[in-house]
């Protein structure tokens, strides 16, 4: 009996060893799925509104038409800053080597001498050559794409079945359970998007209307990238902030307008951010700050860049399934940063 609790720990680091590999190795099939089961959430409410007036079918192709448009909208957004922003960089890559090289003088003339070895190796085209890279990639969605579009189209079909399966005799009490904590998950996540798209169009706005006061060219690129990077919490709003800074160290040429840009910017996001968005959201989408850059870091290591915009979503999924059990609601507890109430009150 003693071997046997003994080699329980083991076992479970071993299964989890297993399960993260999986996710890891499956991510081409598992991304689309996760990203589609997420958009059902988000979409269901409109197509069982549509049903009520309009055959089942079409109310099907209008709530994809307006869920594939979405999609589209936000992705095509920042590809087209993204595009524009390599443009400009291929042209005015000289710029920005001769400003580093300039610097670099200036620091090993004042004491730091390993600025000349880098300055030899320096080489800006790496910036652009990355910049065409994300472009490409977003480019290359389409595949990604067709097979959500399957998913959620499969998906959308069967709902009102699933949640018949779920009453059943057979499925209790698991049934009630599960289906209880569907219908949580999908509310926050529905509240979750509808705040992040607010302060998303918000932030793009402001970025754009910033940089065009600040005459830094591209603004509209900038206010785009703003507007779909913000969708990924602390990763996203620090790359929108850090390109536009780098860029206006090389049109404007001088540090102290770089330092205002990015003292502008990250006022910008901090005040929507971390005020506006959290006054919007409440106590019951309150998530601990840790947790969520956790997540944001694992899920990008494990998917890329879709495994950022879904690691908050998957940790509320987490959390919401954690309190619906007693002995797992202390999880919830922690990473929520509420109370037992807060996180737990349907279990």
């Amino acid at each position: 009996m003693t071997e046997m609790n003994a080699s329980r720990p083991v076992s479970r680091l071993s299964t989890g060893i297993l399960v993260i590999a999986l996710l890891y190795f499956a991510q081409s099939i598992l991304v689309p799925l996760v990203v589609s089961l997420f958009a059902i959430a988000l979409v269901w409410p409109l197509q069982r509104a549509l049903k009520r007036w309009i055959p089942e079918l079409l109310a099907l192709l209008i709530t994809l038409t307006l869920t594939i448009l979405i999609i589209l909208m936000v992705g095509s957004s920042i590809a087209w800053g993204l595009g524009r922003l390599g443009q400009w960089l291929f042209v005015n890559a000289g710029r920005y080597q001769e400003i580093y090289v300039s610097w670099a003088d200036w620091l090993e003339l004042h004491g730091f001498a390993i600025a000349g070895p880098l300055a030899d190796r320096f080489d800006v085209m790496w910036l652009v050559r990355a910049t065409q890279r994300i472009v490409l990639r977003l480019n290359g969605f389409a595949g990604f794409l067709v097979l959500v579009f399957i998913f959620v189209m499969l998906g959308l079909l069967e709902v009102d079945d699933f949640t018949r399966r779920l009453r059943f005799p057979a499925a209790q009490p698991q049934g009630e359970k599960i289906l209880g904590a569907i219908r949580e998950i999908a509310g926050k996540l529905r509240r979750y998007m509808v705040v992040r798209s607010f302060a998303s169009v918000l932030t793009g706005l402001v970025v754009w209307a910033f940089a065009l006061a600040a005459g830094l060219e591209l603004a509209a690129a900038w206010g785009a990238i703003a507007f779909a990077l913000n969708y990924i919490p602390f990763l996203g709003p620090l790359i929108a902030t850090v390109f536009p800074t780098l860029f206006a160290i090389a049109q404007f040429e001088s540090w102290q307008m770089a330092v205002v840009m990015f003292i502008g910017l990250n006022i910008i996001q901090f005040i929507i951010g971390s005020y506006l968005e959290p006054l919007l959201t409440g106590a019951s989408l309150k998530i601990s700050p840790f947790a969520v850059i956790f997540a944001v870091f694992f899920w990008s290591f494990m998917w890329g860049i879709p495994g950022a915009f879904l690691g908050v979503p998957m940790l509320m999924v987490f959390i919401v399934y954690c309190a619906q059990d007693s002995s797992s609601r202390w999880i919830a507890v922690l990473l929520s940063g509420g109370s037992a109430d807060d996180d737990g009150g349907s279990a």
